[in-house]
């Protein structure tokens, strides 16, 4: 079980950048394909943004052409919330830190060449990169 963190949205907007804020605490989208790891396949681990909590690694990342990075698992099942998501007139699942609950992306059923047939779509100002050493 994961110790919950919770801050109050001042804490928030003082810990996180102002696009960070829009994004995991207003469950905002950044900009696709201008973004820091859309374009990024080195080894390493990504954890949550807000809370550090590993969230993926590398070896489950993969170029699909939507402009965010994109994941076909999670590190472990309980490091992501699954929600749906029925904003902007679309049928959607949202994903969400399990430890800070703050908005990473959505997940899709529509990567049939991937080990699970699922894309997690993730905005990159969600994530912190660690490089394997």
């Amino acid at each position: 079980m994961l110790d919950k963190v919770e801050r109050t949205e001042a804490e928030w907007r003082e810990l996180l950048s102002p696009e960070q804020y829009y994004v995991l605490r207003g469950k905002g989208t950044e900009r696709p394909f201008q973004n820091e790891y859309d374009e990024l396949f080195e080894p390493g681990v990504y954890y949550c943004a807000a809370c550090d909590l590993e969230l993926f690694e590398s070896e489950t990342k993969f170029n699909s052409g939507c402009g965010w990075p994109a994941f076909y698992a999670a590190k472990a099942e309980d490091r992501v919330q699954l929600t749906a998501d029925q904003s902007h007139g679309m049928q959607r699942v949202e994903v969400t830190c399990a430890r800070c609950d703050s908005h990473l992306g959505h997940i899709f059923n529509d990567a049939p060449t991937t080990p699970t047939g699922q894309r997690y779509c993730i905005n990159s100002v969600s994530l912190k990169f660690v490089p394997k050493e």
